[in-house]
């Protein structure tokens, strides 16, 4: 009977795939008819909608002019309305689901709106974006056939007004995942949405220990690993190929998976195994990877977003203008704002991309507008470290866990430079040696750090300090930060995470 199943579904995303071509043959079109006609025509009526005059609305440079670009601050009052139960605010009718996300400088947490139209439009029809993009690269696909394993977060109602659930964007997926889905997801729902993740992983180990039938895993990288060594403890096996030998693909997101990968190889010794990217925020379902060949993703122009995007030198500005798709260059990094379904209008998403490609447009995360170092001017974003880190590790034969780097400011005795807290599975035998291989791998990925590190006249070579394994996740538990949507801080252009790590694991800073 599965097998039947599977070949259906098969066909069927066969005939889905027309979509994807048709955005990637008329993006401009499309990204058109998505603002006018998804978004705008959709909200005239919103208490929004009439704030800004959207009646009045008839182009996308008419849409620029009249509506300001927001952060969460700025839509932080209309969400609160929302969460109270106040209908007809930055979206059509009351939404009684918020997606939890990460916090701001002032909160330990977001609340993102998660309306009916933007779960089936966006998150949903992105996961079978995704699916249709694995069938067609893997002629033995079976995510229709055996189980797929999703490690996801929690739900909570809102106490001040209970018709609102809260909760990490997966877990809300999981939770109404149509019914096509349920019979080949992995372990139970009652498991996936537990909220304490030392037990969650303890009882999906257990519940997943003999089975044969697991095809897929999705999660960040970080819970992937934690739940692997459970099953190994457990086991007693060599790697998770002899735990689940029927493993074939792991689609992953949150955090670059440059510095996970060799580690994922250990576990999983497969050549012929498939690694999936996705960028799946609590925000929406923005794009996804097409080529196992290629680390780039393809942007999803008709899931109900609207992308534009904001030049380097706008990030900081009081009035930002942002740029639309078409007039993005290769090479650059943009900020992206978005519009979406979720009643989310010229939001900056805080994600930096640069793109890769036009025709299509594919993208690569390059980090966070407040994740960077440029003390010095030399403008070191997350995918320099990732890959200097990656490249360094596969050259020393070392596995590195978690990650965060600071600035060293000048001083009158001496100069700048980058320092470095690294947790390692594998530690590198001449740390020495490391600590030179990566300043010089990041020198050859970035050229204004290597410009800025000639003859060490303006920065000295970076500083690496060695922390005990799991000092970052206790750290982030001591936080509040323990969960699938929050993630380890890897580069900040102040040194405040960098010494409260540093005096949370007793070094003396």
């Amino acid at each position: 009977m599965k097998e039947t199943i599977n070949k259906v579904m098969r066909w069927y995303l066969r005939q889905r795939l027309g979509r994807i071509i048709e955005f990637m043959e008329q993006p401009h079109k499309v990204q058109k008819q998505v603002l006018l006609q998804q978004l705008i025509a959709a909200s005239k009526h919103t208490k929004w909608g009439k704030q800004f005059g959207y009646r009045h609305i008839k182009t996308q440079e008419d849409f620029a002019k009249q509506v300001p670009i927001f952060d969460y601050e700025g839509l932080k009052p209309y969400i609160q309305r929302m969460m109270h139960g106040e209908r007809d605010v930055l979206w059509g009718g009351q939404v009684k689901w918020f997606s939890k996300s990460s916090g701001t400088t002032n909160d330990k947490s977001k609340y993102i709106p998660l309306t009916d139209q933007n779960l089936f439009t966006n998150h949903i029809r992105g996961n079978w974006d995704a699916t249709t993009i694995l069938y067609r690269n893997n002629p033995n696909a079976r995510n229709f056939a055996d189980k797929n394993l999703l490690m996801v977060g929690s739900l909570e109602t809102f106490d001040p007004y209970p018709k609102t659930t809260i909760g990490d964007v997966s877990a809300i997926m999981a939770h109404r995942m149509p019914f096509v889905g349920r019979p080949f997801f992995a372990p139970d729902f009652k498991t996936a949405l537990m909220s304490n993740w030392e037990e969650k992983i303890e009882r999906t180990a257990q519940l997943t220990k003999d089975a044969t039938d697991i095809n897929m895993i999705a999660g960040v990288p970080t819970w992937t690993i934690v739940l692997f060594r459970k099953l190994l403890e457990i086991t007693g096996k060599e790697n998770i190929s002899e735990v689940w030998p029927s493993l074939s693909v792991y689609a992953h997101g949150g955090v670059g998976f440059a510095p996970y990968k060799e580690q994922f190889k250990q576990f999983i010794p497969k050549e012929d195994f498939t690694y999936m990217e996705i960028y799946n925020a609590s925000e929406g379902f923005f794009s996804l990877q097409i080529n196992s060949e290629d680390d780039d993703m393809l942007l999803l122009l008709n899931n109900g977003v609207y992308y534009e995007f904001l030049p380097m030198e706008e990030w900081d500005k009081e009035h930002p203008i942002a740029i639309p798709l078409a007039e993005v260059e290769l090479g650059k990094n943009y900020a992206m704002v978005v519009s979406t379904t979720a009643g989310l209008w010229r939001y900056k998403l805080g994600d930096t991309v640069t793109f890769t490609s036009i025709y299509p447009y594919k993208i690569k995360i390059t980090g966070r507008t407040k994740q960077f170092v440029n003390a010095f001017g030399e403008e070191v974003m997350v995918e320099n470290t990732d890959k200097a880190l990656a490249l360094t590790c596969q050259q020393t034969r070392s596995i590195a866990l978690e990650y965060t780097v600071a600035p060293i400011y000048f001083s009158e005795m001496g100069k700048g430079g980058h320092h470095w807290l690294i947790e390692f599975e594998k530690t590198p035998a001449n740390l020495i040696a490391f600590q030179t291989k990566l300043d010089q791998n990041l020198q050859l990925l970035n050229s204004d750090y290597e410009a800025k590190r000639f003859k060490n006249m303006a920065l000295n070579e970076l500083q690496l300090t060695l922390l005990p394994k799991g000092t970052f996740h206790d750290w982030m538990r001591s936080r509040g930060k323990f969960g699938v949507q929050n993630k380890v801080p890897r580069l900040a252009n102040h040194r405040r995470y960098l010494e409260e790590i540093l005096n949370f694991s007793g070094e003396n800073v």
